[in-house]
């Protein structure tokens, strides 16, 4: 089921729900209910529930788990700063808790006000968490909470309550972050006599440098990954895996297979790495996994409308074993579509060399000379250039120069297959770049 909780107005964005329907289609995770495509349970956009939220207010009113509380802001901001100054944990007083009905009667009429839930303040409360097991926390420390808002929305904890236990919802599955909310939650299903839901509370997701996500260690949307060029199948198979595992060895699933496989038994409570270089080897085996149709059709979708179906024919098997992100597509083959010569620091053709400017430009010669008369195929310049590392001609080996060529030809020290590249760029326009470079280092 796919719920819109927009109750909080102030932090509503335009498009952010259409966004969150692209990005779960992205990924291929479908609902059978949903705004959408309705449903036995609906409305399934919180804002268009306010009556059933004030139904429930009302329900906690007449067991007397709820009050009117008429603190202005000012008050509230004036008691966090006290309680900072006091080294004291944050939390509403109860001020308003026990206010005479008759006083509050007349107040309501006239002031703004919120509504708070009224916590039990003796005992304890106890989560019996999926993943870490029974979780006790002690009521003398929890606050008032509010759970109508002044402008009559209610808040997170009112709406979970409603929705969740109209909606008869039996797992909630979410963030360790969470946890300190629990007691809240499980005195808020107690008030009124609703069975409390099963929750389950995830690790944290860490970056490499073991500290919160943030945009450099992978902190970005799911959409932002697909615009990378991510393959859902990879993100949901990197998604899956951090804080669960299936067993020891496999780290490879398909959607199916973990939909088949899952089970909160196995998460574990310990913080996640969010390993970007581990999504980019998942990625990059997804793509190697792409049957020849769909992939030719990817790489068409990142090239110009320009590019001949001759060439993308061509082109795409050579960039299926050497992609890890889509994104790398267009800059990779971009060198066999430009009419221009690619550009680069001469520096880079030496390189590899030593920085040995004169070998390299011996190197470049030797090259122009071996391909000048050969049949321009795939087996005869792979041939010629291999030659050249025999004592008479170069005596080096290929894997040092090699390097060098590719930077002549495409502006960078790897890409695509090299001989597969000089094929399709052809003998006159490889000789001219080749000569361009050994122009650049005689210079």
């Amino acid at each position: 089921m796919l719920r819109i909780e927009d109750t909080d107005q102030a932090r509503l964005v335009e498009g952010a729900v259409d966004r969150i329907y692209d990005a779960l289609r992205w990924l291929g995770i479908d609902w059978d209910e949903g705004p959408d495509v309705g449903g036995d349970y609906g409305s399934y956009v919180q804002s268009e529930r306010l009556e059933r939220y004030e139904q429930m207010v009302t329900s906690l009113f007449d067991c007397d788990r709820a009050y009117y509380c008429f603190c202005s802001a000012e008050r509230l901001k004036t008691l966090r700063e006290l309680q900072a100054q006091s080294h004291l944990p944050p939390g509403y007083d109860g001020h308003c808790r026990n206010l005479e009905p008759a006083k509050v009667a007349r107040r309501v009429k006239t002031e703004p006000f919120v509504v708070r839930f009224k916590m039990l303040k003796d005992g304890v409360t106890t989560l019996h968490d999926l993943v870490r097991g029974p979780v006790v926390f002690e009521n003398r420390l929890q606050d008032d909470f509010v759970i109508l808002k002044s402008d009559g929305f209610p808040t997170y904890h009112l709406a979970l309550l409603t929705d969740d236990s109209s909606m008869k919802i039996s797992h909630v599955i979410r963030g360790e972050e969470w946890l300190p909310s629990a007691p809240k939650h499980v005195q808020l299903f107690e008030a009124v006599g609703y069975p409390v839901p099963q929750f389950a509370h995830l690790p944290v997701l860490v970056g490499s440098d073991q500290k919160k996500l943030s945009k450099r260690t992978g902190g970005a949307s799911a959409l932002e990954y697909r615009d990378k060029g991510y393959l859902p199948e990879a993100m949901l198979n990197f998604l899956a895996f951090l804080g669960w595992s299936l067993d020891d060895k496999t780290s490879i699933i398909s959607k199916d297979e973990l939909a088949a496989q899952f089970s909160l038994d196995r998460v574990v409570p310990n913080p996640a790495i969010f390993d970007l270089e581990r999504l980019d080897f998942l990625n990059g085996y997804h793509i190697r996994e792409i049957p020849p149709v769909r992939w030719k059709t990817l790489v068409a979708a990142e090239c110009p409308a320009s590019v001949s179906d001759e060439l993308m024919s061509t082109v795409a098997p050579l960039l299926q074993t050497r992609t890890n992100r889509l994104e790398e597509i267009l800059p990779n083959i971009s060198f066999l579509f430009e009419d221009y010569l690619p550009t680069y620091d001469a520096a880079l053709l030496s390189e590899r060399l030593g920085n040995d400017v004169s070998m390299t430009l011996h190197v470049l010669q030797a090259v122009v000379s071996a391909l000048s008369q050969i049949d321009w195929d795939v087996v005869n310049i792979e041939s010629a250039i291999r030659g050249l590392q025999d004592e008479e001609h170069l005596g080096i080996k290929m894997r040092k120069f090699i390097v060098t060529l590719y930077v002549a030809i495409m502006g960078k020290s790897q890409g695509i297959p090299l001989f597969d590249s000089l094929v399709l760029l052809g003998r006159e326009e490889s000789l001219r770049r080749f000569k361009y470079a050994a122009d650049l280092l005689e210079n």
